[in-house]
């Protein structure tokens, strides 16, 4: 038994271990830098913003978890109802379908986000902001989830 407790110490102080956490509170940036649409279905608002109708099958949403499971998290399967699979840059927002726009999205964090795309959405489609500030506004709350709110807040505002 000693040699077995020595071993594992020895081996587990020579390996760095990244941190495993459970989900991605925010997109990993290597993986999901985001892209906009580049082969529109339509474009919309005033604006004129390229829209990539909603295209993600299921074996590239297994493809999104596979890699971020590599990232270090668990992404429990048992767990999958607690996910979607979320665009970075919104499809209403002028988003693609591309891996590269693609992440796993626990719904802790999809509730704090969904609110703001639907209302910047609805803004863009006023004529009340253009995309290039909504896309920076969600990618503002998205890697800092403590500013979710107030970017709804400046949303609600326009």
């Amino acid at each position: 038994m000693r040699s077995f407790l020595l071993a594992y110490i020895i081996f587990f102080s020579s390996h760095s271990f990244a941190y495993i956490a459970e989900f991605p509170k925010t997109p990993e940036a290597v993986l999901t830098p985001g892209s906009l649409c580049s082969n529109p279905d339509q474009y919309r608002y005033p604006e004129k913003i390229a829209y990539c109708k909603r295209s993600v099958d299921g074996d590239l949403k297994q493809h999104i978890f596979d890699d971020y499971r590599k990232m270090g998290y668990l992404l429990p399967s048992s767990k999958r109802a607690d996910y979607k699979i979320d665009h970075y840059i919104p499809l209403c927002a002028g988003g693609s379908n591309r891996e590269n726009n693609l992440w796993p999205q626990h719904v802790t964090v999809f509730t704090l986000t969904d609110p703001l795309e639907l209302i910047g959405c609805q803004k863009l489609k006023e004529g009340k902001l253009t995309q290039d500030e909504l896309v920076k506004k969600i990618i503002l709350a998205k890697n800092n989830l403590s500013k979710a709110p107030q970017v709804l807040q400046y949303l609600k505002s326009l």
